[in-house]
């Protein structure tokens, strides 16, 4: 292992990509991020339990708004064993606010799988085929769990390689580029150290403005910086106007509690608790009609932005529904609304309603 007080620079024995590795390696010795699903250089491999309900839960999240979930599901999921026994509600209201919730559903799968082989397959090859776990993911298992050779590529990978190598392709298309760059330079030895490594340099360094480059290991063979044009990567399409898609959300309270209705297993939000609804994810527009008869008023508007549109949702609120035509669900405490587990579209919504009480 390089020693934390020495420095290797790119181009001080050979230029890219030949000394990328150690010098990348070198500055993650003495750089590493302290994360508490990570070993640090020179530890003993992480349990990959952990490695894959970390990188799961990073996917498209970011790593402050990941640590709570985490710990909390440790807490409660201690083992992929216990994960897999636990109730998909349960498991769906702990993910509650991370967002992309086919990712929950796909950690349930996933963790039921494993617990029936007995343990994580220890190979690439092994991971991609349990369910939900992508390319991403298993290369990600595969080098830091298991220590083998494996191509990792996130956004901040893809940031440093594309700048690294120039790669003007734009993406997404210019992602098989980025990869194959990144075939180039990842090493047989300490590949997981290497990945994390080149994700520590472009979250803290090679930063989406202003990089640093100065205080870059690999910055005396890069490409986009021998340019002058480091932020210009990666090169990235014209993004298209989100639609705008509209629909109701219903508050039916009853003697201080509120209905609750659990949504089908597939699809948008998919077996997460939520208020009754108009089916906007289906439309592109809702409508209005309440689901019961009842006393309703206007209770305004939350407005929520998913990745491919952008929705409003009108909220109505009743007191004094028709109870015998009321949607099956479950009456929860309005007070505890919070511990529902609700996604943020309807969390949301929950507290612009108790805004009006």
């Amino acid at each position: 292992m390089q020693a934390s007080g020495e420095t290797v620079r790119i181009g001080d024995d050979g230029g890219a990509p030949k000394a990328v590795p150690a010098a990348l390696l070198a500055w993650y010795d003495a750089n590493a991020r302290r994360l508490p699903w990570r070993a640090l250089p020179g530890e003993p491999a992480p349990d990959p339990y952990r490695v894959w309900l970390s990188e799961v839960m990073l996917q498209q999240t970011t790593v402050a708004a990941v640590r709570s979930y985490y710990a909390k599901f440790l807490e409660l999921w201690p083992t992929v064993e216990a994960l897999a026994a636990a109730a998909d509600a349960d498991v769906m209201a702990a993910w509650a606010g991370l967002g992309y919730y086919a990712r929950a559903r796909n950690l349930l799968a996933c963790a039921r799988e494993v617990a029936r082989l007995g343990g994580f397959p220890r190979t690439e090859e092994g991971l991609r085929e349990l369910p939900g776990l992508g390319a991403y993911t298993a290369a990600a298992v595969a080098a830091i769990a298991f220590g083998q050779r494996a191509v990792v590529v996130d956004a901040n990978v893809e940031r440093v390689v594309s700048r690294l190598f120039a790669i003007s392709e734009p993406l997404p298309g210019g992602r098989t580029a980025i990869r194959a760059a990144t075939d180039t330079i990842t090493p047989e030895r300490r590949a997981g150290d290497f990945a994390q490594g080149l994700m520590d340099l472009g979250s803290s360094i090679c930063t989406v403005r202003s990089p640093r480059c100065l205080l870059c290991p690999l910055s005396g063979g890069c490409a986009a910086r021998a340019a002058g044009t480091a932020e210009a990567y990666p090169v990235k399409a014209p993004k298209k106007a989100k639609p705008t898609r509209t629909g109701t959300a219903f508050w039916i309270e009853r003697d201080g509690a509120v209905l609750l209705v659990q949504r089908e297993g597939k699809g948008m939000l998919g077996g997460m608790r939520a208020l009754p609804d108009d089916g906007w994810s289906a439309r592109i527009d809702g409508h209005r009609t309440p689901p019961v008869a009842g006393e309703w008023r206007a209770g305004g508007v939350v407005r929520h932005g998913f990745t491919h549109f952008d929705l409003e949702l009108q909220l109505m609120l009743c007191e004094s529904a028709d109870c015998a035509s009321l949607p099956l669900g479950e009456f929860w405490p309005a007070e505890r609304i919070e511990a529902a587990g609700l996604p943020t579209v309807f969390a949301k919504a929950a507290r612009l309603a108790l805004a009006h009480r």
